[in-house]
């Protein structure tokens, strides 16, 4: 879940609705345009996040502060199991699956030295590496292919969190001024991109357990978060 702040309250903000508006944005990369793998990328985009689907219909509350627990700070068994289960429901498709299993080890590098975390890498970058095999491509051509997946990945949750300082992933910046997100530098080809993702908007509240929270959740109005995405302010 993305737990996004507004003026009356919270909007929740599932992960697999980000990771579809991510394929959104990022089909209008110029450099996928004719990309041999262009599909299997974009479906890779889109389907990222599939494995937290169980999660955000079951929210839970962060029992330090009594508010949403979002997919930064659910507990570690969450964030274990809803990578495998994102890569086994992309299987037929070995070189998406491949991607997301990569995404599943980049963006948890960090956690690498950690204590309990050895089984989840060892896991994802065995799973990374058989997709990769089915595939019949290579290591160096994931790593290429992969760069679409985390720009856009990084664009939509900007997004979606409504986070201000500017994020960097290679070459590119991408940071939010007003409902804009821009990125430089440009992906677009001078594209202005509309955008919009729908959130449950509850109320800015402690809950005092969990099923007190996902009462809010099922009580609470859905509202269409709208933006614009494009390279360069205008």
């Amino acid at each position: 879940m993305i737990v996004r702040p507004a003026k009356n309250g919270l909007q929740l903000i599932t992960q697999p609705d980000h990771a579809q508006l991510a394929a959104r944005i990022v089909e209008h990369a110029v450099a996928l345009n004719a990309h041999p793998r262009r599909e299997a990328i974009l479906l890779a985009v889109a389907e990222h996040d599939n494995g937290w689907a169980e999660e955000d219909a079951a929210p839970i509350v962060n029992p330090t502060t009594g508010h949403p627990a979002d997919f930064v700070n659910v507990p570690e068994a969450v964030r274990h199991r809803v990578w495998p289960r994102a890569v086994r429901r992309l299987a037929p498709h070995p070189w998406t699956a491949a991607l997301v299993a990569e995404h599943a080890v980049v963006v948890y590098d960090r956690f690498r030295v950690e204590d309990g975390w050895t089984s989840f890498f060892s896991a994802m970058e065995g799973a990374r590496d058989q997709m990769v095999r089915a595939s019949g491509l290579t290591s160096s051509e994931l790593v290429s292919d992969y760069v679409f997946v985390r720009v856009g990945d990084l664009i939509s949750l900007l997004f979606c969190m409504a986070v201000s300082q500017p994020q960097h992933i290679g070459d590119w910046s991408v940071h939010i001024t007003g409902d804009r997100v821009v990125v430089s530098p440009d992906l677009f080809g001078g594209q202005s991109i509309p955008i919009e993702i729908r959130a449950r908007e509850i109320p800015n509240r402690t809950f005092e357990s969990d099923e007190d929270l996902r009462a809010a959740v099922r009580a609470a109005p859905e509202v269409m978060v709208n933006g614009v995405v494009s390279g360069e302010l205008l």
